[in-house]
C-alpha cells in the first residue's frame, strides 16, 4: 500500500532537480540527491521528509534569505506553469522553507507566501508569523481578504484559524477571536466553495471557546443567501453535536414530544474488526412536522479507565405529526490512525436534538 511520505520518491527528485538546473547556476544535481537519500531517509515518516528536503534545499541556496528570496519565486513560477489542476501536495516544503529560513525577514516572506499558496496551501507555514507578527499578520491576512485569487483569500482564513488541526495554535486568539472577525465578514459571499468553507471552519473553531460569538454572527448572517445559511450551518457544527441550548434553539430542535422507544443494543460484545450494532424506534408525538437532528455517541474508554463520548451523527430531517421510524445502525471498530482503542466496557448513546435520551453498555474485546 502506497502511504503518503512516498510522494517524496526518487521520480519526483529526478523532476525537481530538473527543475533546479534550469533556477540554480552552477547546481550540482547528483550531490543533491546524495543529500537528500541518506541512510536515515527510509525511516523517515512524511512530516520529516518534508522538513529534511526544506533542509537541504537551504544548502543549495543563498544563506540569506532575501537573496535566495528571487529563486524561491522562480521555482515556484516555474511550477505553477506547469501544474495541471489543484495544489500540489509534494511541494509544502516551499512554505515549511519560508516559515523556518525567512521569520526575521516579514515582508520577503509575506511576498512569497502569497504566490507560494497559489501553488500549495501555506496556512500551516504562516502560523509562526502570526505569533511573531500578530497585529501585521492580521492586518495582511485582512488585505490579502480581497486577493483576486481564492487560494490566497483562503489563506486568510485558515492560516488565522484559532485552532487550526495538525498547526500550532494561537493562544490570543483562542482568549480573542475579534482580530479575525472582519477577514471573514469579507469572506462570507466569496464565490469559492473552499473559501466559504474554510470560514464555516474558522467559525467552527471560534464556536469551541466563544459560542455566543458564534451564534451572533449566525443572527446577523442568516438569510444573506442560501450560500451563507450553508456555511453558517456548517460551523455551528460543533454546538450542536454538544447540545448547546441557543443553537438548537435557533435550528428549531427541540426535543419535546419526541419519544424514543425499543432500544436494542444487538451486539453486546464486539471484536476489532467487527461492528456494534443497534436500533431503536422514534416517534413525533406533535401536531406538526418536526425536524429532528440523530445522533449517537460512543463513550469510547481511555488509558486510565474513563470514558470520553464521541458524537456521530445518523440524520436531520423532518419528521411528519405523529410518524415513527425505526433505526438501525452500525458502528464499525477498526483501526484508524487518530484513536487509540482499549479493551474492556464502553457505552453507546442515542441523542434526539441534542439531548441524550438513553446509554447502554457494551464490551470491546482487542
Amino acid at each position: 500500500m502506497s502511504l503518503v511520505k512516498d510522494i517524496y520518491s526518487p521520480d519526483f527528485f529526478d523532476h525537481f532537480t530538473e527543475l533546479l538546473q534550469e533556477v540554480l547556476p552552477d547546481f550540482a544535481k547528483e550531490t543533491f540527491l546524495q543529500r537528500i537519500f541518506t541512510p536515515a531517509f527510509a525511516a523517515m515518516a512524511w512530516k520529516e521528509r518534508m522538513q529534511h528536503t526544506s533542509h537541504v534545499l537551504h544548502e543549495f541556496l543563498p544563506e540569506n534569505f532575501e537573496t535566495a528570496a528571487p529563486y524561491l519565486l522562480n521555482i515556484v513560477e516555474k511550477l505553477l506553469k506547469q501544474r495541471t489542476s489543484g495544489d500540489s501536495l509534494v511541494y509544502i516544503f516551499l512554505p515549511e522553507y519560508i516559515a523556518t529560513y525567512g521569520l526575521s525577514d516579514f515582508s520577503t516572506s509575506i511576498a512569497l507566501f502569497e504566490r507560494t499558496t497559489q501553488l500549495i496551501s501555506a496556512e500551516f507555514a504562516v502560523r509562526p508569523f502570526l505569533l511573531t507578527y500578530p497585529e501585521a499578520m492580521i492586518q495582511q491576512m485582512f488585505r490579502w481578504s480581497h486577493h483576486p485569487s481564492p487560494q490566497v483569500r483562503r489563506l486568510a482564513s485558515e492560516g488565522s484559524r484559532p485552532r487550526l488541526p495538525w498547526g500550532i495554535g494561537i493562544p490570543a486568539l483562542k482568549k480573542d477571536p475579534s482580530p479575525t472577525l472582519p477577514i471573514l465578514e469579507n469572506l462570507k459571499n466569496d464565490p469559492s466553495e473552499s473559501v466559504r468553507r474554510s470560514v464555516a471552519n474558522h467559525l467552527n473553531d471560534i464556536a469551541k471557546d466563544h459560542p455566543e460569538v458564534v451564534m451572533q454572527i449566525a443572527r446577523q448572517w442568516a438569510g444573506h443567501s442560501s450560500q451563507t445559511d450553508a456555511l453558517i450551518k456548517h460551523a455551528c457544527r460543533t454546538l450542536l453535536k454538544r447540545g448547546y441550548p441557543e443553537a438548537l434553539a435557533y435550528y428549531g430542535l427541540e426535543s419535546d414530544d419526541l419519544t424514543l422507544t425499543d432500544v436494542q443494543l444487538l451486539t453486546k460484545e464486539v471484536r476489532m474488526g467487527e461492528s456494534l450494532t443497534f436500533s431503536f424506534v422514534l416517534t413525533n408525538q406533535k401536531t406538526r412536522p418536526h425536524t429532528v437532528r440523530l445522533e449517537y455517541g460512543i463513550y469510547f474508554r481511555k488509558a486510565n479507565g474513563q470514558l470520553s463520548r464521541k458524537v456521530f451523527k445518523i440524520s436531520e430531517r423532518l419528521y411528519p405529526a405523529n410518524e415513527s421510524t425505526t433505526v438501525v445502525r452500525r458502528h464499525a471498530f477498526r483501526p484508524i490512525t487518530t484513536r487509540v482503542y482499549y479493551a474492556g466496557e464502553h457505552q453507546l448513546s442515542i441523542i434526539v436534538n441534542g439531548e441524550e435520551k438513553c446509554t447502554l453498555p457494551f464490551t470491546l474485546f482487542l
